[in-house]
């Protein structure tokens, strides 16, 4: 791919903000900056020419879109709204003279620096870790040499229970690729999910043929004679045959470009709460930036796609001089498992706590699920976790954030349901059930048009 550049030479270096990575944090960051401002906007990234959406590359993989297709924006966006974008890799970063050089050898000078280079996949030694065949998937690369590798097998193991492994298992399932699955947790995502749900999810992957092994960890990669993998050898003793091996055991923050550098780091670069760093002009934002003080019940590390579009909006006003603290809000996340989708809102820890109650509702065909989590004192909505079903991210959030009680939210729940018109509903059922375990009380259902009430 050719190096997309523009002229950096023309305007007062200290206006300059150059921003180290082209993600949905970096480019946010961008596009805000470039809402607020006319200070010139520089974005490198060593990956690719421009802004995709990395959530889609297992859809590429999968043949259901083109790299072309998962471009936000045309090519001639950036031109346009006057970012330039350079293609190469930061190899040395000297924040005394405010100065950034390349693997090429040229150099950029910035006034403000933003570091927004993301996430690595995490690597624990294991013997046979670097055989060709053996890899992690977050890059395009990851992704060009995944078909690479994988093209004529007939069997892969992937290692690790998390969203970017099951992701993995099913790209390959859609290939005709029988895979073998190793989770080290005794349930698949027990660490996240409730019981209920975690094997829910369990129970749906093998029902796709996927070879799920629980309490189940890697402990060496076996080569054959031309250096690429073979099997894997589990902590059991067992030797499991295969030609591709997907190591999906989490990510780390990726601050390699601050090595070397006064930028102060943890497992991430420090940041307080308008995302500055130790260093007066620089900034870092999305999977790589690490809170000093963080809030209680927030992780210090945010590694998901909408806390990352916030970093960058955050940052931009930083930067531009109308500075807010970051404010994230309720926590949300969705993920699909295979054919099952799955959100959440506010905490639903995997371990009921002392001063919660829990209703939760599980249709009978074992794929559709609705968890509410509220505390005991008061009836204030904590959490929810929706299987299957698809509620409106707007109303959960609003609930959680207004601190709604289980009586409102159960009485509204055909509010918040977003599946399709004609898709049977469940808000009648879960209301029965909270009334049948709580004797002498009642909700109100409010549907459209009509209120329906269910007595225990």
């Amino acid at each position: 791919m050719p190096t997309v550049s523009a002229s950096i030479t023309d305007f007062d270096i200290m206006d300059h903000v150059v921003i180290i990575g082209n993600g949905v944090a970096g480019i946010t960051a961008a596009r805000h900056i470039r809402k607020l401002s006319d200070r010139p906007i520089t974005v490198i990234s060593a990956e690719t020419d421009h802004f995709f959406s990395r959530t889609a590359l297992m859809y590429i993989y999968m043949g259901q879109l083109t790299y072309e297709g998962t471009k936000p924006y045309e090519d001639d966006f950036w031109p346009k709204n006057r970012i330039a974008l350079v293609r190469g890799r930061v190899e040395r970063l000297e924040t005394e003279r405010r100065r950034l050089t390349l693997g090429d050898g040229s150099e950029i000078e910035y006034g403000s620096l933003i570091i927004a280079t993301g996430s690595r996949p995490n690597m624990f030694g294991w013997p046979g870790e670097t055989l060709e065949g053996v890899q992690g998937l977050y890059s395009i690369q990851d992704l060009e040499s995944m078909e690479r590798w994988t093209a004529g097998i007939t069997r892969a193991v992937v290692v690790g229970g998390g969203l970017i492994g099951i992701e993995m298992a099913e790209m390959l399932y859609a290939r005709g690729i029988g895979v073998t699955f190793l989770v080290r947790e005794r349930n698949y995502w027990d660490t996240i999910l409730p019981p209920e749900e975690s094997l829910m999810v369990e129970r749906h992957i093998r029902s796709h043929g996927i070879d799920l092994r629980t309490a189940t960890e890697l402990r060496e990669i076996l080569s054959d004679a031309e250096g690429r993998a073979r099997a894997v050898v589990t902590t059991r003793g067992e030797e499991i045959p295969c030609g591709f091996v997907g190591l999906t055991v989490g990510v780390s923050p990726n601050i390699g470009v601050v090595s070397g550098s006064a930028v102060e780091c943890n497992r991430g670069v420090l940041v307080d709460e308008y995302f500055r760093t130790s260093i007066p002009g620089v900034y870092a934002i999305g999977d790589c930036a690490e809170f000093r003080d963080p809030r209680a019940d927030h992780p210090a590390i945010e590694q998901l796609w909408y806390t990352a579009k916030m970093h960058g909006e955050t940052v931009a006003r930083t930067i531009c001089g109308i500075p807010a603290r970051y404010a994230r809000g309720v926590w949300f996340n969705s993920a699909k498992f295979f054919d099952i989708e799955y959100q959440t809102y506010g905490y639903v820890w995997s371990r009921l706590r002392e001063t919660e109650e829990t209703l939760y509702w599980e249709h009978p065909d074992g794929r559709k699920a609705i968890r509410i989590n509220y505390s005991k004192m008061d009836g204030r909505l904590l959490g929810m976790n929706l299987l299957g079903i698809r509620y409106r991210q707007d109303v959960c959030r609003k609930w959680v954030e207004e601190g709604a009680d289980i009586g409102t939210v159960l009485g509204n729940l055909s509010e918040a349901n977003f599946d399709p018109e004609f898709h049977r509903r469940y808000e009648a059922e879960v209301v029965r059930l909270y009334n049948e375990r709580n004797p002498g009380g009642a909700v109100v259902v409010k549907r459209k048009g009509m209120l329906a009430r269910f007595f225990s």
